[in-house]
């Protein structure tokens, strides 16, 4: 019973548990009385832990609602990466625009531009038109084998975000040639409101609003130091707040790529749940995945050749915001208050930032390997034993929690509302902690304790997960089937923007 309860079986898996108990019981005895007894409990009790479940009550129970009939997607209030689209090429090729703050250069692009460039040359290679309008830069140099791809560069403002009346004129441009587009995407505010308004068939995605910053700050203001002055963050993130609630509206439809963010963004901004869509953001399931010979190699490249020590990871820009003053306190206790802990434990911290030198102070349990190249990043996964993010940021999905679960390890982080709701729904994933020295030291010596073993199990655990959830192919077939519903005339609807119970549609 226990282990139905601990992994999350199915109610189908608990029944069929309870069915082979009842093949012992023999009829007509005392013992078959028990049998049964005991069978019918464990049947209750299953269907309790079933249904009481937190993937139950969001997706499962909303299908077997309306299972005999089709969904309408545009009101669908889970993640639609729960839903599964056919993988066939659609009929309707679409002609897409996409506004970009900027796209991505190598290994130093934001979540928002990784988020962009992934589920944009996903379309593109699915045969849809795709025209990005984005920043020029120095190095603005981008090339893919794609003849349906296209850039529009503009100048950036002084502050590094588009040129609104540039890049607009440049979509005008775009818009009269041939067709007209079908449908418009931007990347947060990369095309402003004022604009956004004048257009139907458009599609923002949010990777942080204002509300969620704000929790943000409470965090980053309980952990200030006394010798430090006290942000205004908080109070200019309130007015944000107000700001957002107001203009949000003219953006026509919204996708979430958070299940926390979509609630925000209908209970606290207010905006008609038929416009609101979440899709939790992907990564590519062909470079990220399990190679333990990578692993080993790349352990072996960075000095580290003791295949008992068990390996932390950390991976992203290493600034304050992320939590490295944080993590860096608690593994600075750590490391100085327990010997034993010293010699078996291992941390590898990838990325650039101003708290790389930081750990590099902490000696030789630390080592420091700069910013990587994505093949890179990939054999770093593998190489280590469970995923760290201390970020205090609240707002959108890191990526690097789901590339480490694609990889086929466990994850710790803190516990926001996006991370907790989205990511690590449960202990056989990870372990979240909450912003706080002691808090995260806990977790830090509950996974020392565990052990290399109990990492393997949950990181078994995580990759099945995100195999389901957080796929590239999962993201892009979402979006290629919000994009075509958005983009249909009214006679075409019921094509695009019905989900219906067939057999290549289905719940995962």
């Amino acid at each position: 019973m226990g282990s139905c309860r601990r992994k999350g079986r199915s109610f189908t898996i608990c029944l069929l548990i309870s069915m082979a108990k009842d093949q012992g019981c023999r009829v007509g005895s005392f013992r078959s009385l028990y049998c049964f007894l005991s069978s019918a409990s464990l049947f209750i009790l299953c269907l309790y832990w079933s249904r009481s479940s937190p993937i139950w009550h969001a997706e499962n129970h909303f299908l077997m609602e309306h299972q005999s009939q089709a969904i309408d997607l545009l009101s669908y209030p889970s993640a639609w990466n729960h839903l599964s689209f056919p993988s066939n090429l659609p009929t309707k090729r679409l002609k897409i625009a996409l506004f970009v703050r900027k796209w991505p250069q190598k290994n130093r692009a934001g979540g928002m531009e990784r988020h962009a460039m992934t589920l944009h040359l996903g379309l593109a290679k699915r045969g849809h038109e795709l025209h990005i309008f984005t920043a020029s830069s120095l190095n603005s140099s981008f090339q893919y084998p794609l003849k349906n791809l296209f850039f529009h560069l503009s100048k950036p403002t002084s502050g590094g975000y588009l040129d609104q009346a540039q890049v607009w004129k440049l979509f005008e441009e775009q818009n009269s040639t041939g067709r007209p587009f079908d449908v418009v995407h931007t990347e947060s505010v990369g095309l402003m409101h004022t604009r956004a308004k004048r257009v139907t068939n458009l599609a923002a995605s949010w990777h942080g609003i204002a509300y969620e910053s704000i929790h943000s700050n409470i965090i980053q203001e309980l952990l200030r130091v006394p010798e430090e002055q006290a942000s205004s963050r908080l109070t200019e993130n309130l007015k944000k707040v107000v700001d957002e609630v107001k203009f949000f509206p003219r953006y026509t439809h919204h996708v979430a790529t958070s299940d926390h963010c979509g609630d925000v963004l209908k209970r606290i901004y207010m905006i008609p749940e038929e416009r609101v869509h979440t899709i939790l953001n992907g990564v590519d399931e062909q470079i990220f995945k399990p190679d333990a010979a990578s692993g080993r190699d790349y352990l072996y490249q960075v000095g580290i050749s003791d295949p008992k020590l068990l390996v932390l990871g950390m991976a992203g820009r290493l600034v304050r915001d992320k939590g490295h003053p944080l993590i860096f306190e608690a593994l600075n206790q750590i490391l100085s208050e327990n010997k034993e802990f010293s010699k078996s434990v291992i941390i590898l911290v990838a990325g650039d930032g101003p708290w790389g030198s930081r750990y590099r102070e902490l000696g030789a349990n630390v080592v420091v390997l700069g910013p990587l190249e994505q093949s890179q990043l990939s054999k770093f996964y593998n190489a280590i034993d469970i995923f760290l993010n201390p970020t205090l940021r609240a707002q959108g999905l890191d990526h690097t929690l789901l590339e480490a679960m694609m990889s086929g390890k466990p994850v710790m982080a803190t516990n926001l509302a996006s991370i907790t709701g989205s990511v690590i729904v449960n202990s056989d994933l990870g372990y979240t902690f909450s912003p706080t020295v002691d808090s995260l030291k806990a977790v830090i010596y509950k996974v020392w304790a565990e052990g290399k073993g109990s990492m393997s199990q949950k990181g078994r655990m995580a990759r099945q997960r995100a195999l389901k959830l957080y796929t590239a192919t999962k993201m892009v077939a979402a979006y290629e089937r919000l994009f075509l519903c958005i983009s249909s005339d009214h006679q075409n609807k019921d094509e695009y923007c019905k989900y219906g119970p067939t057999s290549h549609q289905r719940l995962l």
